[in-house]
């Protein structure tokens, strides 16, 4: 849990149905989308890009460079995150919201994230465990919630503006 974030629960993400072709968005309401599992970090951040600049042309509005890259790299981390340390991506979801975008990636780990300290206790500095500090400063609202299978859902929210 992020020491910046106090909350521990989020909204249970809604279920809408894989397709059998490769990582493709599909539609599951307006301004939410989904990408087919299992996914990549660049997966995700493609997602993110799209759905962003689909938001910009709708509303008329311009992207803030700095903000998309923001949720570009909350994006990245989330997923290789679970990639890397909660047993694969188990759902991907992407929400618009006001005042952003809402990243949500579940796993199949029951495990909290946690911060690592950058040195172990005999001083030799780690190697990652940058990851989930950077989402807990990029993004407002930060959530862990445990799913009813087993795993977890992590939402982010990052501000585009």
């Amino acid at each position: 849990m992020c020491r910046e974030h106090a909350t521990e629960s989020a909204p249970k993400p809604s279920v809408s149905a894989d397709t059998p072709s490769g990582p493709a968005l599909e539609p599951s309401a307006v301004g939410r989308c989904r990408l087919r599992c299992p996914c990549r970090p660049a997966d995700a951040r493609r997602a993110v890009e799209s759905a962003v600049d689909a938001r910009c042309r709708a509303t008329g509005t311009t992207c803030d460079r700095e903000s998309v890259a923001d949720a570009l790299l909350v994006a990245s981390e989330l997923t290789t995150n679970a990639i890397l340390h909660g047993g694969g991506i188990t759902d991907f979801r992407i929400d618009l919201v006001e005042p952003g975008i809402r990243v949500s990636v579940s796993d199949r780990s029951d495990a909290l994230p946690v911060t690592e300290e950058p040195v172990d206790p005999r001083g030799r500095r780690r190697i990652g465990g940058l990851g989930w500090p950077i989402v807990c400063r990029l993004a407002h609202d930060v959530r862990v919630t445990g799913l009813p299978s087993g795993g977890k859902c992590i939402t982010a929210v990052v501000p585009l503006s």
